[in-house]
């Protein structure tokens, strides 16, 4: 069994403390082609500058005649606004130049858009549609939310089972600050993601609700702890200081267990982490309280409260262990009931376990390797396809299309276990064939651990 000791969380987490936070650069020339913005576990995307236009003579020349790139004082006023509006709070932002319509600072000019950005620590949570939000921070620190979103801006989050004229509209940007005004300054919230609470940015679009926030200490609360925090919800501010202050106090406040609430449907169940793998603690489908998922439901419907499904912990856990997004619906589930006149949620509990995430597709080869002196230690391994868009890369739809191919397997543990570097193929062959003609894929989730062997050399 795999464990972790507090020393490992904390070394593993200030690795990205100490990295600094480096100005961020891309350039994308003229045209429809991507411009992508991303924040690996460090943090979330905040936009500082963005030009749409050209200030040199050197960038995106490549077949253009002098006259395309002379011009070198042509840039479009307002870009930035743009991009931070798109952009800011998330951890991936991909668009191209079609955002700025038929805008043309410069006629004749071949542009290019180049943005800078910062990749700021903070929390980062989605939470789809008809689910409910959970924001919490440690005793003693408060909530404060840099950047909140309700609507849509890509085709894959929270689009598991959903029809693509449901995803299709990936411009439904609608900045809030409903989060900031029930979350900030508290030390812990729930907001429900909802058109009854956000209004409706794009009807028929399912939609879903993103949050970047930071936990804080605040010091008149430790002052006073009984009195009101009002004063620690002040706009939110972040110099380089800051900055590292904030990240240590993420990495000194531990790991608390993360919550993801659905209400009963065909709504999609997210379970994700910023840094590690999930591991599943436990799953409630059913009632166990009558404040959750009440709105617009009959007494009757909520008034049940020890309704309980035995056996979704496990189904949770071989579905979602091990992965770094997990997401699923209550039809997971089948015809099982048992309470069928009671209105029902979803309730998961998880971890977010440190550990190396590997994705290999089919006829691809896994490499597992640890630095000298440690060895493989292999949390959770799965050979299938739990989404539509890994490994897709110019696959048909039928291919595709069974996200419902589940198969955890023992043998990359077996393979790997205890060595300091492994390989092994992604194929038929070694894992068999778990779902045929579909275009499968290998997901571990390993650790490198020092071997007792090696603890003895170093005590020595």
């Amino acid at each position: 069994m795999l464990c972790f000791s507090t020393t490992f969380l904390l070394a593993t987490t200030c690795l990205l403390v100490n990295a600094g936070f480096p100005l961020e650069t891309t350039t994308t020339c003229d045209g429809d082609f991507v411009h992508r913005l991303s924040c690996t576990d460090d943090g979330v995307i905040s936009v500082q500058t963005a030009l749409y236009g050209r200030e040199d003579s050197k960038t995106c020349i490549e077949g253009r005649p002098s006259h395309q790139f002379s011009s070198t004082a042509c840039s479009l006023q307002g870009a930035v606004d743009v991009l931070k509006s798109r952009c800011d709070g998330k951890k991936v932002c991909e668009l191209s130049v079609n955002v700025f319509g038929s805008s043309d600072p410069c006629f004749g000019t071949y542009k290019y858009l180049q943005t800078k950005y910062h990749c700021l620590p903070a929390i980062h949570l989605i939470t789809c549609e008809h689910s409910v939000a959970h924001l919490h921070c440690d005793e003693g620190q408060v909530i404060s939310v840099y950047h909140a979103n309700y609507g849509r801006t890509d085709q894959t989050t929270c689009s598991y089972k959903r029809s693509a004229s449901q995803t299709g509209n990936i411009d439904c940007i609608n900045p809030t600050s409903k989060v900031a005004e029930s979350c900030d300054g508290e030390n812990s919230c729930t907001i429900v993601a909802s058109n009854s609470v956000f209004g409706d940015p794009c009807a028929g679009i399912y939609k879903y609700l993103e949050v970047a926030y930071v936990c804080q200490f605040c010091p008149h609360h430790q002052r006073q702890r009984s009195r009101p925090i009002e004063s620690c919800k002040t706009m939110l501010c972040f110099s380089t200081t800051f900055l590292l202050a904030t990240t240590c106090l993420l990495v000194n406040a531990g790991f608390p267990l993360e919550t993801t609430t659905t209400c009963d449907g065909d709504f999609v169940h997210r379970l994700s982490c910023n840094i590690g793998v999930i591991s599943v603690q436990t799953a409630l489908y059913g009632r166990e309280d009558s404040k959750t998922c009440i709105e617009g439901k009959t007494l009757q419907e909520i008034s049940n409260t020890e309704c309980s499904l035995q056996g979704a912990v496990d189904v949770l856990k071989s579905r979602c262990d091990g992965k770094k997004v997990c997401e699923l619906s209550v039809n997971v589930f089948g015809s099982s009931d048992t309470c069928s006149d009671t209105y029902k949620y979803l309730q998961t509990k998880y971890d977010c376990l440190p550990a190396i995430h590997l994705i290999t597709c089919e006829h691809s080869v896994a490499h597992l390797h640890c630095d000298e002196g440690q060895i493989i230690s292999v949390y959770n391994a799965d050979y299938g396809r739990t989404d539509q868009t890994t490994c897709s890369y110019k696959r048909s739809a039928s291919q595709t299309g069974n996200i419902d191919c589940i198969n955890p397997t023992s043998k990359v543990a077996e393979s790997c276990g205890g060595k300091n570097n492994c390989t092994i193929e992604a194929s038929n062959s070694v894992f068999g064939d778990p779902c045929v003609s579909t275009y499968k894929y290998l997901e571990v989730a390993y650790v490198c651990q020092f071997s007792r062997q090696t603890e003895h050399v170093i005590v020595k």
